[in-house]
């Protein structure tokens, strides 16, 4: 074990290991220190002798006049920098001095070897920086506990077979090296007493450093820094050291800068290739090397790249149909009948409606919502549903291929039995720390840390309590949102009374009800950001509180509390427009109010061309406007704050700035990084299948967005983000079953807003029951009559400036309802009942229709694919002929080396012979 310190002097204390095997039988090695001066001018290579640098590899005369600060090894040119912490002195330095003297020592006992640079060799000389390097006997046990798989043999299974018109795919691939950087090999879990079974070239390269850097930050996050003698079980982990200002960082390195290969050819420049052929947006039509993504960022990175590849691949079809949808709405414009009614001088414009609400709103001629009526047929028309069911297959195929991609992904990344015991291994360093409980384990039979079931139900009980006063603080303020639209309304019905006649410029475009509609979703939007960044702290406190004892579980609890808040507070807003807008208003002399009569908030009417329109608005804003404002936060923020920095740094950076330095100033990426890019994309596959059938276009804007969110995601990787330690994921984890709840739900939802927010089946209704074949007469047949003599005087407008005769004495609403003088006056008529009848045969036929084919799909696509399967059958029998044709091999060699030997006692042989036996098994 070495510890190079490199101060102001350049005095380096240099720690060797001795064998004391002569004096103290099979007793442990004793570490002998010994103290050299080095004296050296400014370019003699930072304090490294000149015999040891005559003799580095790598290194030439140009080398030792003008040393390269930008490199990934320690001063000797050999030993790899996995890990690097960072720390200052600052007011509490005594107290931290301490803690990082015996963390140091802490790890030097652990078998890690550490060298720090002095701040006076940092750029801004207030920082320390310590760097770590694991030496392989490290490595090799702690790859042993982890079960790592490593290469035994190289596969000799093909890549694949060649593909028809495979030319046609050549301009969106990228180069062979890229895509596969490193040989097939069959691998098994690491074993460190059969280190010859294995590949093992270079001990110096056989663990990639995605390998070595999270068996470092393993090691970390369990090492004590309590003196020798003391049991101080919170004094553990380099995560407490960061959260009390002991350190300041604690990362792995980039291998290079992004923009320029690195000058050792024992650099892979990894991170270069990535920015060159995956991080710069004029990559977008290419494909994504994700075997480097792995290799460099690890599994779990490079699962969530799959996925969201995948999931922008078959977004593409669905953005096909939807604007196919589209096309078909703008071509049979001149078609719509309804529309030509609602906007004809003779028929529109002599219906005189009733006002919209108490008071302010005057009487209003039906043709001045001709521009809504026509807007509203560009998404509620025939099309409309077609789309509704293509989308619930559309979902259905993509989480079924998706789950052939990902079975197909855990073959090749040696994902295949990383089962949950092994996440037994990634116990939360937390729960280890915080539960001082211990119970044996009836299957390892070892005391292991516990959460006693009445702490857990205690934590359980405020984590749902909380969870539920957000959720009810959400709906609270949906409900004042609901409450300004019905309080609004009105104020722009006083001002925008007749849109035709009162405002010549923009009368035409704005009605009150868009006006209420486009205001109240943009209150809605800010209230949704507001609540989301008070909520995510809440969340992960709570999640904190419940002490999860595993990573997997805590990031499946958090995700469940995270996308139930998200999901009530993006989408309430739509389902309020699309299920409960318009559906209890009443009728003239009998309206229904908000909080009853006294609250003077009448509920909200559709407008006359359905509610489609106004779901269309509250969709398109709150779904594009957290894109944008997504990718303002992820992107254009951080390309502004780094600009000149990076530009200043650029240049200068390999001989100013060393390759620690360098990585130091970028931001750190958490543990819960990736998390709030799933969330961000599964709320978007949310908006995209729960109310599709209000915008056909929702795809094609996922899709144009989900282009960029690649290549914006790839940039702060490469760019803007330290190297994440790696992980492994085998799959999406609990994201998986949310996009299953989703899916599901988005048939049902589809069907009651095509049923019920949609003006589809009055009209299939009129088109084939009562208009023998013909639209014609449809608007007047959909509105019922009401005498304006019963108004009660509450309903009255204030003015009576009617714009029509003053003879009239009836007006027009939206219902099926008996006509004044009727012995059934203002009751359902049969025509309302045929028409519920036909939207509830309507909801059961597609929602059947939807599932049988849902499910059939889903049985008819397997899991795995068929050559998957066979690969890993292969792979496991090929296992078990190797290991048993080695362990026949070295028990021949064991035995011959009995025989060599001086012939032993006839019990010491039996004894020998068991021994290898029972090895072998």
């Amino acid at each position: 074990m070495r510890r190079i310190t490199g101060k102001a002097k350049e005095e380096t204390l240099i720690e060797l290991r001795g064998a004391t095997d002569s004096q103290t039988g099979d007793g442990p090695a004793v570490l002998t220190a010994f103290r050299i001066n080095l004296h050296s001018d400014e370019n003699s290579g930072n304090g490294v002798p000149l015999s040891e640098r005559a003799t580095l590899p790598g290194h030439t005369e140009t080398d030792k006049l003008k040393p390269n600060k930008d490199t990934v090894f320690f001063r000797d040119g050999v030993r790899r920098i996995d890990f690097v912490l960072s720390y200052v002195d600052d007011k509490d330095g005594e107290k931290k001095q301490e803690r990082r003297r015996e963390f140091e020592a802490n790890l030097e006992k652990a078998g890690l070897e550490l060298e720090t640079e002095d701040k006076a060799d940092s750029k801004d000389q207030k920082t320390y920086f310590l760097k770590i390097h694991a030496p392989w006997d490290v490595l090799a046990t702690y790859a042993d506990v982890l079960k790592i798989k490593v290469p035994f043999k190289e596969s000799d299974i093909p890549h694949g077979q060649d593909v028809p018109l495979e030319w046609l795919s050549h301009p969106f691939r990228l180069p062979q090296d890229i895509v596969h950087p490193q040989r097939d090999y069959f691998t098994y879990p690491f074993d460190k007493t059969k280190t010859d079974f294995f590949l093992i070239n270079d001990k110096d390269t056989f663990f990639p450093p995605s390998t070595r850097n999270r068996i470092v930050f393993y090691i970390l996050a369990r090492c004590p820094y309590y003196k020798e003698g003391r049991k101080d079980r919170e004094k553990t982990g380099i995560k407490r050291l960061l959260s009390n200002g002991t350190y300041t960082t604690a990362f792995p390195l980039h291998d290079c800068r992004y923009w320029k290969k690195a000058r050792n050819a024992e650099c892979e420049s990894e991170r270069f290739n990535l920015y060159k052929h995956w991080a710069r947006f004029l990559c977008f039509y290419k494909e994504q090397p994700l075997n480097l993504i792995r290799k460099y960022y690890g599994e779990k990175i490079g699962i969530y790249f799959a996925w969201l590849g995948f999931y922008t691949e078959m977004l593409f079809f669905a953005a096909i149909m939807g604007l196919i949808c589209f096309t078909y709405g703008v071509l049979s414009y001149d078609d719509n009948l309804s529309s030509k009614e609602i906007c004809d001088a003779n028929i529109g414009g002599s219906i005189l409606m009733c006002p919209l609400c108490d008071k302010k709103c005057p009487f209003w001629k039906l043709n001045s919502t001709c521009l809504s009526s026509w807007q509203s047929h560009l998404f509620d028309n025939e099309g409309t549903v077609f789309f509704a069911i293509f989308m619930g297959i559309w979902v259905t195929l993509f989480l079924e291929f998706w789950k052939r991609r990902q079975a197909r992904l855990e073959y090749e990344w040696d994902l295949v039995d990383f089962e949950e015991e092994q996440q037994q291994l990634q116990i939360r360093p937390e729960f280890e720390i915080r539960c001082t409980n211990r119970r044996l384990n009836k299957i390892t039979k070892e005391m292991e840390p516990y959460l006693p079931v009445t702490s857990k139900c205690a934590r359980f009980c405020l984590s749902g309590a909380t969870v539920l006063f957000w959720i009810s603080l959400i709906v609270a303020c949906m409900i004042g949102v609901i409450a300004y639209r019905l309080a609004v309304y009105a104020a722009f019905a006083s001002i925008i009374k007749d849109p035709l006649r009162k405002i010549q410029l923009v009368g035409r475009f704005i009605t009150p009800q868009l006006a209420t509609s486009v205001t109240a979703s943009c209150i809605n939007f800010v209230i949704i950001m507001i609540l989301n960044f008070f909520y995510e702290r809440v969340a992960i406190w709570i999640t904190d509180m419940e002490i999860p004892k595993t990573h997997l579980e805590y990031e499946n609890r958090l995700t469940m509390k995270m996308f139930l808040f998200q999901f009530v507070n993006y989408y309430s807003s739509c389902f309020y427009v699309a299920f409960f807008k318009g559906k209890f208003v009443g009728y003239p002399g009998n309206y229904s109010y908000m909080f009853g009569k006294w609250s003077k908030l009448r509920n909200e009417e559709c407008d006359p061309g359905g509610c489609l329109i106004e779901l269309t608005t509250q969709l398109v804003i709150v779904m594009a406007g957290k894109q944008l404002w997504g990718n303002i936060q992820e992107a254009l923020l951080p390309l502004m704050r780094n600009w000149w920095s990076s530009r200043k740094r650029r240049h200068h950076s390999e001989n100013q700035y060393s390759r620690w330095e360098q990585d130091h100033v970028l931001q750190n990426f958490s543990q819960l990084g990736l998390f709030y890019e799933y969330l961000e994309m599964v709320v978007q596959f949310g908006f995209i299948t729960l109310f599709v059938a209000s915008f056909p276009l929702a795809p094609l804007l996922a899709l144009f967005n989900n282009i960029l969110e690649i290549r914006v995601d790839a940039w702060k990787f490469t760019t803007q983000f330290r190297r994440p330690v790696a992980s492994k994921a085998r799959n999406i984890g609990a994201w998986q079953e949310i996009l299953n709840a989703v899916a599901i739900l988005s048939v049902v939802t589809n069907a009651f807003i095509m049923a019920f927010t949609s003006d589809m089946i009055p009209r299939m209704v009129y088109l084939y029951v009562y208009g023998k074949g013909s639209m014609k007469g449809y608007i007047n047949n959909s509105l019922s009559i009401y005498k304006i003599s019963q108004m009660q005087i509450d309903n009255v407008p204030d003015e009576q400036d009617y714009s029509f005769d003053n003879s009239t004495t009836t007006c027009r609403y939206r219902d099926y309802r008996y006509p004044p003088g009727h012995e059934r006056e203002y009751t359902h008529t049969m025509w309302f009942w045929h028409i519920l009848a036909a939207k509830m045969a309507f909801i059961i036929i597609m929602e059947h229709v939807v599932f049988v084919v849902k499910f059939f799909v889903a049985w008819l696509i397997p899991d795995v694919p068929s050559d998957v399967t066979a690969r890993i059958k292969r792979e496991r029998y090929l296992i078990q002929e190797y290991l048993h044709n080695y362990e026949v091999e070295r028990l021949k060699l064991q035995l011959s080396a009995s025989f060599i030997t001086e012939p032993p006692s006839e019990m010491s042989l039996m004894s020998d012979k068991h021994e290898l036996l029972s090895e072998c098994l």
